[in-house]
């Protein structure tokens, strides 16, 4: 399932694209609630039983604005230097422990939003990422089979970064990181049950 969100800025609602591209408006049954309540309270389950008569939905405007494909994030966190070609571009060692920082959920924006550069800015940078939505609380997972429980989907992620103000100013990830609209996501998340080998969509895209 091909989860989105469509509509003007504060105002969003909930949609899905079907297997032919269309984009289809949900708002007749869903709130905009592609967030974590969703994927808690057995929402994919009930989205899948009313599916079943996709038609009786109507199409989405043309022009209605793609927004973020998940609604209000509790928190954006992120491996720094997860690919080691991106490591030896950067001149940086791999990591030996994966190195994590946060993104302020205010940088979270539809996929053709207007990025803001930030005043005084000089070196705002990006990265294409894959982003991993997780559907429910979970603490101390002690394996990889079990924690695939635990993600809902997955999307494509852009991480903005002002490298000036991530290296040169204190060396605070966050602070080049979490600038306004600096985590555009495109432009629907992929529900789990959609990809069956998530290393090999990896490949493939690393290749394209």
């Amino acid at each position: 399932m091909k989860l989105i969100r469509f509509g003007d800025v504060g105002n969003e609602k909930p949609g899905i694209i079907t297997s032919d591209g269309i984009r289809k408006d949900m708002s007749a049954f869903f709130k905009d609630s592609w967030d974590r309540g969703l994927f808690q309270n057995d929402g994919i389950d009930h989205l899948n039983k009313i599916l079943k008569n996709i038609s009786q939905f109507p199409d989405v405007p043309e022009d209605a604005r793609w927004a973020s494909c998940i609604a209000r994030p509790g928190k954006v966190i992120c491996i720094g230097l997860n690919y080691s070609d991106h490591a030896a571009e950067s001149g940086m060692a791999i990591p030996t422990e994966p190195i994590v920082f946060q993104k302020g959920a205010n940088t979270v924006v539809g996929p053709y939003d207007n990025i803001l550069i930030p005043r005084k800015s000089t070196k705002t940078d990006w990265e294409v990422e894959l982003g991993i939505v997780i559907g429910k609380e979970a603490r101390y997972l002690n394996s990889v089979e079990n924690s695939k429980d635990y993600i809902a989907g997955y999307c494509i992620s852009h991480d903005v970064s002002e490298r000036g103000f991530q290296l040169e100013r204190g060396g605070q990830w966050t602070k080049g990181k979490s600038c306004d609209n600096f985590s555009p996501l495109k432009p629907f998340l992929a529900t789990a049950d959609e990809i069956n080998d998530i290393t090999c969509e990896i490949l493939k895209a690393h290749a394209a």
